[in-house]
């Protein structure tokens, strides 16, 4: 379990500019406060101490607002940026090196005592807000954009955005063009929102303004007149 820990010291230091010292990271982090009572439970709930695995992992819910089951399997390597809201179901499965953002969801979709969380492949990168529900796998490589809700297998390499989430792309090629009115919301390569408006209403401005010259030209109409009769 130490030499997890170490390689879970090591994936903030990769994954956060933020991170300074390991005494920092230790003292100061929710998410890797979270994850050592996951570790720790986890060991419990695999010795069949369900009760006191259940009673640590409901500590580190409390001291960092993080819910992990301690039936929840999680390789080395995990980064829990923030955190706050975090819920990560019993049977769910997460492979090395993944990073989920605060608000993330994996949960099940059935009532009965079987696999019901999803499977996470290596470095996944699960954006803020998002849901992944069900017995689904969601690829190694692969990243989810923040608030899409995932309902399906995710291929490996793709990148999914939306509700119900959609792969947009896949092995670095574009397969599904967003729309007018979508957002595209990969996390770590968002574009900016309010640029793209300001962007939009300046080309907007731009073609009234072209239109407003049409218009003068056509009635002689010197450029600080009004073109209504009032």
């Amino acid at each position: 379990m130490l030499d997890t820990l170490r390689r879970d010291i090591q994936a903030v230091f990769e994954r956060d500019p933020a991170a300074r010292s390991v005494p920092e990271i230790i003292l100061c982090y929710p998410g890797f406060h979270a994850l050592f009572f996951h570790r720790l439970a986890h060991w419990l709930w695999e010795r069949r101490l369900h009760l006191l695995g259940r009673f640590v992992s409901h500590l580190g819910r409390a001291l960092t607002g993080i819910e992990i089951h301690p039936g929840a399997r999680i390789g080395p390597g995990f980064f829990v940026d923030h955190g706050m809201g975090v819920v990560i179901g019993e049977t769910a499965e997460l492979g090395e090196n993944v990073t989920l953002y605060q608000g993330v969801t994996l949960g099940g979709t059935s009532l009965k005592k079987e696999k019901r969380h999803p499977t996470i492949g290596d470095n996944v990168v699960i954006g803020a807000g998002a849901t992944v529900l069900g017995p689904i796998t969601v690829g190694e490589n692969s990243r989810i954009g923040a608030n899409s809700v995932v309902v399906k297998d995710v291929p490996p390499n793709a990148v999914v955005v939306g509700v119900p989430g959609r792969v947009i792309y896949r092995n670095g090629r574009r397969v599904h063009r967003v729309s007018d009115g979508e957002v595209d919301l990969e996390h770590g390569e968002l574009p900016d929102a309010v640029s793209e408006a300001l962007q939009r209403l300046a080309e907007r401005v731009e073609a009234l303004e072209r239109e407003v010259a049409l218009l003068r030209d056509d009635q002689n109409l010197p450029e600080n007149s009004k073109l209504s009769g009032r």
